[in-house]
């Protein structure tokens, strides 16, 4: 064990001084960790507050506070505490109740050395295990909090890690990176970081605006410079002052604009319309794009003295392919978020829905997969969402999910459960359709589908589906 890891800690307690002798000599040889004896589980109580023990080994029978009674104020405590009890003769319903109640396992007096040596060196490795996994959601949610980001794969902290120390100096910063891998947040990360992070940033969505405009917008305009100009407009790089800008999407910027912004990289000041001064700037430059800017330069669509003033230092955000392991992270985010933002507390994936989440192919990154969770949150018919709530709805919202494509994932599954897989959602979603269509006419629904009325209504209660929420006034 390395000299600044301290030992794991054993706690025993028991009113039988002789016994506690015993456990300490037997489990000293077989786990490796400090032991602690009480005869008090007051005197417990007290060293979980102050000593902090990973595992505590008691009996029930006690003579001022019972096992259970202990167990239970040691959870309020510290819910990672490894709780076993020990029993004797005539106490196991109390044992199974203590199971219940969250203890990690028992034991019958006497017991056997060596189970109960075994039993308690994968307590100290259980404790561990959720310490260890609390202390990183800690650092994660700490991370993200200031950097937007959730996850903790190699590549995306190597992401991050750059985007920390470009945050701390002013040079221009080129962020790249496929749709929906989080270029704004890295921009904001960087912003975050950086000592402009009192002011707001400003971000420009280039392609949003026409080219007249998106100047006017960013370098501002006199009273009189064009028609309708009736008014002095302060440009956003003048908004930016002392700050950030963004300047999204900068690979459809038009070849004009191109040029003027280029003299405001080299030489820090803009040029309102209509004005025969230049005015200088303290903004720092940061740019994001999806497209393959040396593709346009060839094609003579993007300058490349625009591009190397950009390209001062470039950050390339990984897909979420690259980073698979962050998708349970991701995907428990979001569907905190959602079920937030809806008033559906606790909902829960099932281990088949996040294996689904993992085989996937996200050709639309993070955004894709936030989407989906979205929908699945605000449309699933029960708190557990399963792989059909995954997949039951379209990007476009409630039509049908054929369109000949099955989800890669159900080829991992059984046959039977990979055919309800893929007939499931069709169907609820069919049987949907109907009731739109019919605004909730089980009847005129039926009818549509050539079915019978029973046999619709059966589908309808397989899939927990209510007419009432498809009629209308």
């Amino acid at each position: 064990m390395p000299q600044d890891q301290k030992a794991p800690r054993l706690l025993i307690v028991d009113d039988e001084q002789d016994l506690l002798n015993l456990l300490k000599k037997v489990l000293s040889k077989k786990c490796d960790c400090d032991i602690t004896l009480v005869t008090s589980s007051l005197e417990a109580l007290e060293l979980v507050k102050s000593w902090q023990p990973d595992v505590v080994l008691t009996d029930i029978i006690m003579p001022d506070m019972d096992g259970l009674q202990l167990l239970q104020s040691i959870h309020v405590l510290d819910p990672t505490i490894s709780t076993i009890i020990m029993t004797g003769y005539g106490t196991i319903e109390i044992a199974v109740q203590a199971l219940k109640d969250g203890a990690y396992d028992f034991f019958e007096k006497p017991f056997d050395n060596y189970k109960i040596s075994r039993v308690v060196r994968r307590a100290l490795e259980r404790t561990q295990l959720l310490r260890e996994n609390l202390l990183l959601q800690q650092r994660l949610t700490d991370k993200a909090k200031l950097t937007g980001f959730i996850g903790n794969s190699p590549p995306l902290r190597r992401a991050i890690d750059l985007l920390s120390r470009l945050g701390q100096s002013d040079a221009t910063v080129l962020i790249r990176g496929e749709s929906g891998t989080g270029k704004e947040v890295a921009a904001h990360t960087i912003h975050a970081m950086s000592k402009r992070a009192t002011r707001t940033m400003i971000t420009v969505n280039c392609p949003a605006l026409p080219e007249n405009i998106l100047e006017s917008e960013l370098f501002g305009y006199c009273k009189g410079a064009f028609t309708g100009a009736d008014h002095n407009k302060t440009g956003l790089f003048l908004e930016a002052e002392g700050s950030t800008i963004l300047l999204d999407e900068i690979g459809d910027i038009p070849l004009g604009l191109q040029t003027k912004l280029l003299r405001v990289l080299q030489e820090k000041e803009i040029q309102p319309l209509g004005q025969t001064k230049t005015i200088k700037v303290d903004v720092r430059v940061v740019a994001a794009t999806n497209q393959d800017l040396e593709a346009k330069m060839a094609m003579g669509q993007f300058r490349e003295d625009l591009f190397y003033r950009l390209n001062v230092m470039t950050v390339t955000l990984p897909t979420l392919a690259q980073i698979k392991e962050d998708i349970p992270l991701l995907a428990q985010h979001f569907l905190v978020k959602y079920a937030q933002e809806y008033n559906r507390e606790g909902m829960e994936f099932t281990p088949e829905a996040l294996q689904c989440l993992m085989r996937r192919q996200w050709k639309g990154n993070v955004r894709q997969l936030q989407n989906i969770i979205n929908r699945a949150v605000l449309l699933s018919d029960s708190l557990k969402i399963t792989p059909q709530a995954l997949t039951s709805f379209e990007e476009n919202g409630l039509t049908l999910e054929t369109h000949g494509q099955v989800p890669a994932c159900v080829y991992n599954l059984p046959y039977r459960q990979a055919k309800e897989e893929v007939i499931g959602p069709f169907t609820s979603t069919y049987l949907r359709y109907c009731l739109s269509a019919s605004k909730g006419n089980v009847t005129a629904a039926a009818k549509a589908s050539d079915m019978e009325r029973q046999a619709f209504q059966r589908l309808m209660r397989r899939y927990n589906i209510d007419a009432d929420t498809f009629r209308t006034e």
